[in-house]
């Protein structure tokens, strides 16, 4: 039997290449994953999951790495891809859930569940940066993925534009530390809030500079966030985070993990459930 020839795609062949090769050997829908928020030391992380449309349709105007683009064309590229791309999940895990299971396996369970409840089914998987195990169908990690294949630069827009949304939201809810302005990252203003006014529930407590701002950082990484904030006004569960659907939608559904924005507006779930995304399809 012979082995077919492999399949080279070059880094200057353009965003859409790789997919396009995908399709070629008979993969018909390739999703694409990324994540925003692992390196913020506040708020919480998105993962988010696409699959384009083949052909013309899949093709988003000014579509690229989210990091790229300024806000208002993320902004434009994010309602592009919600409206036009064939299937698209996103997972929001809360500050909470980071503290308590740890950043890199809510990361890789989010990506699994944003890719497990995309419909049509994903064919192949292309995500940035690292390999996540357990999907059931070939994938391959691509080093700069958003800058290299369009459903992976898409599900970064989608990830992205979530977040800083959940975030300017945050600043309303916790003045003080300008979530609006750094997102949650480690800069200066957000250090040097920290240190006059001490951490507040949205941050993470098993970050090393969170820690310390907090005068817990001698306990395990686990039990630094305080009781009093660690679970709702009932004691049970993680403290609440929203999502706001843009542009008219109904009142943002509270969860702890992920919401789901489609049509019907379902409750959400903890991570391991299967409730947890937004999206839709075409």
């Amino acid at each position: 039997m012979l082995t077919p020839p492999r399949t080279v795609v070059r880094r200057d062949a353009g965003l859409y290449a790789l997919e396009q090769a995908l399709r070629r050997r008979g993969f018909a829908h390739v999703a694409g994953a990324d994540e925003a928020g692992r390196g913020a030391c506040a708020g919480p992380l998105v993962a988010a999951a696409v699959v384009l449309a083949p052909g013309r349709r899949g093709e988003i105007d000014g579509l690229a790495d989210s990091k790229l683009l300024t806000p208002a064309a993320r902004e434009r590229v994010y309602a592009s891809v919600r409206d036009r791309a064939l299937a698209h999940r996103i997972v929001v895990v809360s500050a909470d859930e980071i503290d308590r299971r740890g950043l890199h396996v809510c990361n890789l369970a989010a990506m699994r569940r944003a890719l497990a409840g995309l419909s049509p089914a994903p064919e192949y998987v292309l995500i940035d940066g690292f390999g996540v195990d357990g999907l059931g169908v070939p994938g391959l990690a691509v080093w700069k993925g958003d800058r290299v294949a369009a459903c992976v630069a898409a599900a970064s827009v989608l990830a992205k534009v979530t977040r800083d949304r959940l975030m300017v939201e945050l600043d309303g809810r916790f003045p003080g530390y300008g979530f609006a302005e750094h997102k949650g990252y480690a800069t200066a203003e957000h250090q040097a809030a920290l240190s006059r006014q001490g951490p507040c529930v949205e941050h993470r407590f098993s970050y090393v500079n969170v820690a310390a701002a907090s005068g817990r950082s001698a306990s395990p990484p686990r039990s630094r966030r305080p009781a009093a904030e660690a679970g709702r006004a009932d004691g049970t569960g993680s403290a609440e985070i929203g999502i706001r659907e843009p542009m008219g939608r109904p009142d943002p559904i509270r969860g702890t993990v992920g919401v789901a924005l489609d049509e019907q507006l379902r409750q959400p779930a903890l991570l391991g459930k299967d409730v947890v995304m937004e999206g839709g399809w075409r």
